[in-house]
């Protein structure tokens, strides 16, 4: 999945927090770059907090209303197969109209449905045949062009989907391993990110009423093709039963740091609309 990271809250951790509020507030509750941006392959088998189990009810919070952001999870409903894993990709994955009228479609498009990027001991992406732990996995990249005084503004939207809320879980806390280990990380020749930092929230904890697990990643992005930086880069994950969901946003000269933070947050939101229609329980 790459172009994205983890961290432990610290002063900047309101800033986190702002973008959780956001997603849960954006689409009614929360919503893929090729190689190194896709899934992340497998790390350290020691989360900061304990994922779910694919048997185990995740807690729900309420909202305004009383009433569950985040709904509960029907597991009759959860993808047994590669194949019926795709077609739920099928569902949930987004296009541009779904950040609005200037955001195009990137070339590539969309990321080798085979791979999975591994981050190397070097900090340096790889990438690797799917882990059997994923059943399939988007991503799809997107672009603002460089107009109007700004550069050129890259997202990526990328959504997993593993065999239960067990596995998505541990993702999440492969994640924050990761960024941790390498806060700065090579993604390709000439292409970097720096000064990572990342966090993550459970269910109900600070601000987060929309995603079972919470995770996002600030810091740079340094590009010679974009005109070298740094400029502002930023993940936003969440997680709904097997699946986990991210979009990432890389900015640019001249762009503003709350218009990048608005797109990642409103790709998100309607991956997780998208994600709770598959597969929460239907109302009664």
């Amino acid at each position: 999945m790459r172009d994205r990271p983890g961290f432990g809250l610290r002063a900047r951790g309101c800033v986190v927090a702002g973008l959780f509020v956001l997603a849960g507030c954006s689409g009614g509750g929360g919503g893929a770059d090729a190689g190194a941006d896709a899934a992340k392959g497998a790390a350290s088998q020691t989360p900061s907090a304990s994922p779910g189990t694919g048997s185990t009810p995740a807690p729900t919070a309420p909202g305004a209303s009383g009433a569950p952001l985040v709904p509960e999870l029907d597991e009759s409903r959860q993808p047994k197969t590669a194949a019926e894993a795709r077609a739920l990709l099928g569902r949930i994955v987004i296009g541009q109209a779904a950040f609005g009228p200037e955001v195009e479609r990137a070339t590539p498009f969309e990321s080798d449905p085979r791979r999975w990027p591994v981050l190397d001991q070097d900090c340096v992406w790889q990438t690797e045949g799917l882990p059997p732990d994923v059943l399939a996995t988007s991503t799809r990249y997107f672009q603002i062009p460089a107009k109007d005084g700004h550069g050129r503004v890259l997202i990526n939207a990328t959504v997993t989907v593993h065999h239960d809320r067990q596995e998505s879980g541990w993702e999440t806390a492969r994640a924050m391993e990761e960024v941790l280990r390498c806060p700065d990380q090579k993604l390709r020749d000439g292409e970097d990110l720096k000064g990572l930092w990342g966090g993550a929230l459970h269910l109900g904890e600070q601000m987060n009423g929309w995603t079972e697990d919470a995770f996002t990643e600030s810091g740079k992005y340094v590009s010679a093709a974009q005109g070298g930086g740094p400029q502002p880069y930023i993940w936003s994950q969440g997680q709904f039963g097997p699946v986990t969901l991210a979009v990432a946003g890389k900015g640019a000269e001249g762009f503003a740091d709350a218009a990048l933070n608005a797109l990642v947050v409103q790709g998100t939101s309607r991956l997780m609309v998208n994600t709770k229609q598959e597969l929460a329980k239907a109302a009664p």
